[in-house]
């Protein structure tokens, strides 16, 4: 048996957030000393690490969907849900690096020699950057992107420029920007100062590479945590 303040000077963690990892159900049930301490054992002490490590590049979002399914020996599912994460954070970083590329260039000539319609609808839009048109409807409700209206039916459309806005607006959520920094950095580009965008961009994309370490790492223990509950004849 381990008592909970060893195991969080071990993750340097409160004991406080190992109740909250209790309550949220990610842990095994816990057993009680008769005056009704908590005494944790080798298998909680393996959560608490994994949960640890996942945290960090994954988000606790993930972790309360992964532990509950390792709890109910449900491990291919859990890993599923982390091998789309880990496709997520690829996707990420592919969209980052064409945004920093459009960046990089005074004007968009890749996306020029492809196209040569003066207008596009929102599904051309969303198809090209890659994002849902709810997603393009949302950033126009906050002030981020004003297409022009079709005088004859309403519908919104596109210029070139608004599409190269759209890619610097996407790179910059990417790198979990808030929305009023994301508005403060797209002023400067509307201002032609692209060196803070293009800052953002790289440092997007350097923010990627950490989480992706942090990911092996946090696998890493998944791992250690189904070797240590006898999983391993889920794989």
């Amino acid at each position: 048996m381990i008592k909970p303040i060893d195991i969080a000077r071990k993750l340097n963690i409160s004991t406080s957030a190992l109740r909250h990892y209790e309550s949220w159900g990610i842990v095994p049930k816990v057993n009680r000393t008769p005056n009704g301490y908590r005494l944790y054992t080798e298998e909680h002490l393996a959560y608490f690490e994994c949960i640890r490590a996942m945290y960090k590049g994954f988000g606790m979002d993930l972790v309360k969907k992964t532990m509950p399914l390792i709890q109910e020996n449900k491990i291919t599912e859990a890993l599923w849900l982390v091998n789309e994460s880990q496709a997520n954070l690829h996707n990420e970083k592919l969209r980052a690096e064409q945004a920093l590329q459009a960046l990089e260039l005074e004007e968009l000539e890749s996306f020029t020699t492809r196209h040569s319609k003066e207008w596009y609808t929102i599904g051309e839009v969303a198809e090209e950057i890659d994002v849902p048109g709810s997603t393009l409807r949302h950033w126009e409700k906050e002030g981020l992107i004003i297409p022009e209206r079709d005088l004859e039916n309403g519908y919104r459309k596109y210029s070139r420029p608004d599409i190269r806005r759209l890619l610097i607006i996407r790179t910059i959520r990417a790198a979990v920007y808030s929305l009023d920094i994301v508005r403060g950095i797209v002023d400067e580009i509307d201002q032609n100062n692209l060196v803070q965008a293009r800052k953002i961009a790289r440092d997007s994309l350097m923010y990627m590479d950490y989480l992706i370490k942090e990911q092996l790492r946090g696998v890493y223990y998944l791992y250690k945590l189904c070797e240590k509950v006898d999983c391993r004849a889920n794989y």
